[in-house]
């Protein structure tokens, strides 16, 4: 059991306007490669946000500042054991290929309402985007430190 250092989020790298069903998050995560999946043990994502904003879990977790182990999810290496990951439904243009911001209204509310939960109960704990701590990465399509100011959070700088 490891104590949390971050909020992590992530969005499903699909196009905007496609829905993603939490049967096929579970596949492209935890189907052995030759059936087209990464052989993950687990799904990257404790939460899912889908289009209509409704958050969905996908992993059991306590709710508390510890990863437990039956709580770990594999959002990003290295990382795992310290983090929650979030991630949202989209991230990219309707080509499939363009990074972009393509969260609905519905989803930047029940994002919003996710995130300040989070921060209130935990202070302490960092809320970051993939792309800070995989700078190879453009997830989740936005810029988290400047929306988390725009929506009011402040945050403690906390090292890696």
């Amino acid at each position: 059991m490891a104590g949390m250092k971050y909020l992590v989020l992530h969005c499903t790298a699909t196009p905007e306007g496609r829905e993603v069903s939490s049967d096929e998050i579970r596949h492209w995560h935890t189907a052995p490669v030759k059936e087209g999946g990464r052989g993950w043990k687990q799904v990257g994502y404790t939460d899912m946000i889908h289009l209509d904003g409704k958050v969905e879990r996908l992993v059991k977790n306590n709710e508390d500042a510890e990863v437990d182990p039956w709580e770990i999810t594999n959002g990003a290496a290295g990382f795992n054991s310290v983090s929650r990951h979030v991630v949202y439904v989209g991230g990219l243009a309707t080509d499939g290929k363009t990074t972009k911001d393509t969260r609905t209204e519905a989803q930047v509310k029940a994002m919003t309402a996710y995130v300040r939960d989070f921060h209130e109960r935990f202070p302490q704990i960092r809320i970051i985007g993939h792309n800070e701590l995989n700078s190879h990465k453009a997830c989740p399509s936005f810029n988290v430190q400047d929306w988390l100011r725009s929506i009011g959070i402040k945050q403690v700088k906390v090292k890696k």
